[in-house]
């Protein structure tokens, strides 16, 4: 449950970390929902593009760096204004900020969306994707 005082909606910038070599996608786990899979996700921060806060949040959740290169999407809600960015990734740091909490896997993209469509924005974020051969 969210704070009382915190400001509505709420902006969250999410990315797809792509592996375009392989056609793969990086999932993480949830830390709010243990055996769950997610995209990495979190709040944007003042001072911050849409596009940093997505790459902030790939590198803490997940331990990728990249270059953000398409915006996906957008899925608004009264709670919640969700960016949806892709990234292609350039490096993985073997040990990263929530590298204890988390676990990640490259997949690819079926697998992926079977994995986080329990999140409707994270499924359809991923049919949006543009590697994706049926959008």
């Amino acid at each position: 449950m969210g704070r009382a005082d915190a400001v509505r909606p709420r902006v969250v910038c999410c990315a797809i970390p792509i592996h375009r070599p392989s056609g793969k996608v990086m999932i993480i786990t949830s830390r709010k929902r243990p055996g769950q899979w997610v995209l990495p996700k979190g709040g944007w921060e003042n001072g911050e593009t849409l596009e940093q806060a997505a790459a902030r949040e790939a590198l803490e959740e997940a331990g990728v760096r990249g270059t953000i290169t398409r915006y996906v999407t957008t899925f608004p809600s009264d709670q919640t204004i969700f960016h949806v960015y892709e990234m292609d990734v350039s490096s993985v740091d073997d040990q990263w900020m929530e590298g204890h909490e988390r676990t990640r896997e490259w997949v690819d993209l079926a697998e992926a969306y079977k994995r986080v469509q329990w999140k409707d924005e994270l499924g359809q974020a991923l049919l949006l994707c543009s590697i994706n051969p049926k959008r």
